[in-house]
């Protein structure tokens, strides 16, 4: 009999065997544009299941109806990279009663591998889709109605989950390969009228910048990269997804260019930027765990050196053969520095969850070269300081940081201050930075925190790094 995977998403379920307490997950590649999560919890509820835990690559502003179903005891535990919007602010003011476990998505993908975090039905929205399965997150027909590039953080759950369902939006003939996602581990293929917004794929965390200050920042991250000693050819790098971030391959590009040389890869979230390089020639190849934009997204559909990466092959501890071991260098952004380096990416100076670890933690860590690119003071917030809210990235991996008053290096890396020194770059003790946020606008009053744990992070390596307190 033909077709027999294509099901409605109810029916679905009842195959699934999904019952009360399991694990459910999903992919954010859509990220602000995501339907699948609503759609597939909305289901659940009305079919009357309790006390699931929701495993989720990363939440954001547009799931906001979970509250409801948390309310409501559908979701009763939730796993996530990050937290966004309406939906963190809940849970940050103690809507759960058991804390969100946060995780790198390096360390999410070695949870998943190792069977630490077991998921017993994955549901991952794809761009199209066989009738048995083979899924990808790239158009495929004159009929596609969505595109979201990379499909590296569903490829875990694909892998290792005991059941998984397909929903896509376009259905096309067998056999749609190549497809990160194969028939093999699929059980069910669920058409709907729509997995995703397209055009919201760059919502969130992700902005290009035109800001004076950003730019600033952005030249001088540049100038550590030039001046590092690893700005050689056949370099390799990843970039985060802040304005001034994004803005170091601008400037980079001018250099290359001077100095005749070319990286062999760009690795993590790819952005149209990395695209550009790529087409120039800058750039050997695109490693892409999750397209940044529709740029992106578009490039991995054509072209053969623009390649999928699951996230455990991205940014595993675990695993010696993940990307970031062959990483130079990477540029991230940051909430807040303290003057050990330490770094926190998700919890805002108001003591709400605001953001995701991502591969923050993954990266610093196996990279050669680890750069922090923040401004002093954010407004009347300061960036740099005495200790962070919560900790998400240790200073023992953070090498650089570069702020509109000056660059600090880790004292672990005097060879990296000798060389900048030398190059003309304004090196500070990251001390006198953070005694120079708190000159300008004072000492902030404490936050206020209550005694309810209401999020616990997770080293990549699976140990406890940090805990975050419900505020008042």
């Amino acid at each position: 009999m033909r077709n027999t995977k294509l099901v409605s998403l109810e029916e679905a379920i009842r195959r699934s065997g999904l019952k009360d307490g399991m694990t459910i997950s999903f992919h954010h590649h859509f990220r602000g544009g995501d339907k699948v999560v609503n759609m597939v919890v909305d289901k659940l509820a009305e079919m009357g299941f309790k006390n699931l835990h929701l495993a989720a690559s990363s939440l954001s502003d547009v799931h906001a109806p979970l509250i409801e179903h948390i309310k409501n005891g559908v979701i009763t535990r939730i796993s996530t990279s990050g937290l966004r919007g309406t939906l963190a602010d809940a849970i940050s003011r103690g809507l759960m009663e058991e804390p969100v476990v946060f995780r790198s998505h390096g360390g999410r993908g070695s949870a998943i591998a190792s069977g630490e975090l077991h998921i017993d039905v994955a549901f991952l929205g794809a761009s199209a889709s066989d009738e048995l399965g083979n899924a990808c997150g790239v158009p495929r027909s004159e009929n596609a109605k969505s595109i979201c590039g990379s499909l590296g953080y569903a490829l875990p759950d694909a892998r290792y989950a005991s059941h998984v369902v397909v929903l896509t939006d376009d259905l096309v003939p067998y056999p749609n390969l190549p497809s990160g996602i194969r028939a093999a581990d699929v059980e069910s293929v669920v058409v709907v009228d729509s997995v995703g917004d397209s055009s919201k794929i760059s919502a969130g965390a992700i902005r290009d910048s035109k800001n004076p200050r950003d730019i600033l920042l952005a030249k001088s991250a540049a100038k550590v990269v030039i001046n590092s000693g690893l700005f050689v050819d056949g370099f390799s790098i990843q970039t985060g997804t802040g304005g001034a971030s994004l803005a170091v391959v601008k400037y980079i590009r001018e250099e290359m260019i001077a100095r005749g040389i070319k990286a062999s890869f760009a690795l993590g979230g790819i952005t149209a930027h990395m695209v550009k390089l790529h087409e120039e020639g800058l750039i050997g190849r695109l490693i892409d765990v999750q397209s940044f934009d529709k740029v992106a997204a578009e490039s991995i559909a054509k072209d053969p050196s623009h390649v999928e990466v699951s996230a455990v092959e991205y940014a595993s501890g675990q695993h010696l053969g993940s990307a970031t071991h062959a990483l130079d260098i990477v540029i991230l952004s940051a909430l807040e520095v303290d003057t050990d380096f330490n770094v926190n990416v998700l919890v805002g100076s108001d003591g709400i969850i605001r953001g995701a670890i991502g591969g923050h933690q993954d990266t610093a860590a196996d990279s050669a070269l680890s750069i922090i690119v923040c401004p002093l003071l954010r407004g009347r917030i300061p960036c740099v300081v005495p200790k962070v809210t919560t900790l998400i990235t240790p200073g023992k991996s953070v090498d650089v940081v570069v702020t509109e008053y000056g660059v600090a290096v880790n004292p672990e890396r005097p060879e990296v201050r000798e060389r900048l020194v030398a190059a003309g770059v304004h090196v500070v003790d990251i001390h006198d930075l953070a005694a120079k946020a708190g000159s300008i606008i004072g000492t902030p009053d404490p936050l206020p925190f209550g005694d309810k744990v209401v999020g616990i992070v997770m080293n990549r390596d699976g140990s406890v790094l940090d805990k975050i307190y419900n505020i008042k």
